[in-house]
């Protein structure tokens, strides 16, 4: 059986235990749009914002998880390491991000003919990829 997808997009949940240090980078920084908060059943926070038609849902949970994500971006381990997010002002916005103190893990970088791609380090060191097509 095959999904029947219902929206051109997913959205992403992000477990964070320091929910202003993500809002100042995903929401002031970056751009995305706020699109409510609410406690989560068992306790949690959830802080979501609009990416185009994805949701970003920032999450705080009741109580600390028993691990962390290993650092190291895309050669640190298996698992979702990355997200992209698709712009039309990819210098700019890399520029805006190394200018606010975030790691730029890799600079705008031309991958192919008129496909450009930066990589910055979120609070939490999570890897968001900006891309850029010609």
């Amino acid at each position: 059986m095959a999904l029947q997808i219902t929206k051109d997009s997913i959205d992403l949940g992000i477990i964070t235990k320091d929910v202003a240090a993500m809002l100042v980078f995903y929401q002031d920084t970056l751009g995305l749009e706020p699109d409510g908060e609410w406690q989560m059943p068992g306790g949690g926070h959830m802080t979501r914002l609009k990416c185009g038609t994805t949701v970003v849902k920032l999450v705080v949970n009741a109580q600390q998880p028993p691990a962390e994500s290993p650092p190291g971006g895309i050669g640190g381990a298996t698992g979702y390491r990355y997200f992209t997010i698709s712009v039309s002002n990819i210098a700019e916005a890399t520029s805006a991000c190394e200018d606010a103190g975030y790691n730029i893990a890799v600079p705008v970088t031309e991958v192919r003919p008129g496909v450009n791609i930066s990589i910055i380090a979120d609070p939490d060191g999570n890897w968001v990829e900006l891309l850029q097509m010609a």
